[in-house]
């Protein structure tokens, strides 16, 4: 975790790597979870009988919305900033999925600031460039520009 006392240490470290968060499974129970809450059903996510015939791994997928829904678990676990009054997610300005992530995967984030910049009042915009990676994978299953505000 690295820890930033203010604004301007934050602004110091664009183009930086920040940190890596530790692995975080992606288990069958959580993609049915995911798929509930979202009414995203779709076989190649929720059936693992069809899955083992049908798909090439024989498992079923996470949703790359999943993967993309574990982003603030990824940044936070690697950055803290002192005296926030609280953190707003502002939108992405590209996302891109790479690689499918077989139910059973651990993923992790490697967090970047990209670019970080004043806005009012006591604020501060930061985009984030986040790969999130499959443990033993060759691509990464995600690729995000993420935009956070920051207040103090």
């Amino acid at each position: 975790m690295r820890i930033f006392s203010d604004f301007d240490e934050i602004k110091s470290a664009i183009g930086t790597e920040i940190g890596v968060s530790d692995w975080v499974e992606v288990s069958q129970d959580r993609i049915n979870q995911f798929a509930e809450a979202t009414c995203d059903e779709q076989w190649i996510h929720v059936d693992q009988e069809r899955a083992k015939k049908e798909l090439p791994g024989g498992t079923t997928i996470a949703h790359g919305l999943l993967s993309l829904a574990l982003a603030p678990l990824f940044i936070r676990s690697v950055i803290s900033l002192k005296g926030l009054r609280n953190t707003l997610n502002y939108g992405a300005d590209r996302i891109r999925y790479l690689a499918p992530v077989p139910a059973g995967s651990k993923l992790r984030g490697r967090v970047t600031v990209a670019e970080a910049e004043d806005v009012a009042p006591n604020g501060l915009r930061v985009n984030y460039h986040l790969v999130i990676e499959i443990d033993g994978g060759k691509k990464p299953a995600c690729i995000a520009e993420l935009i956070a505000l920051h207040y103090r």
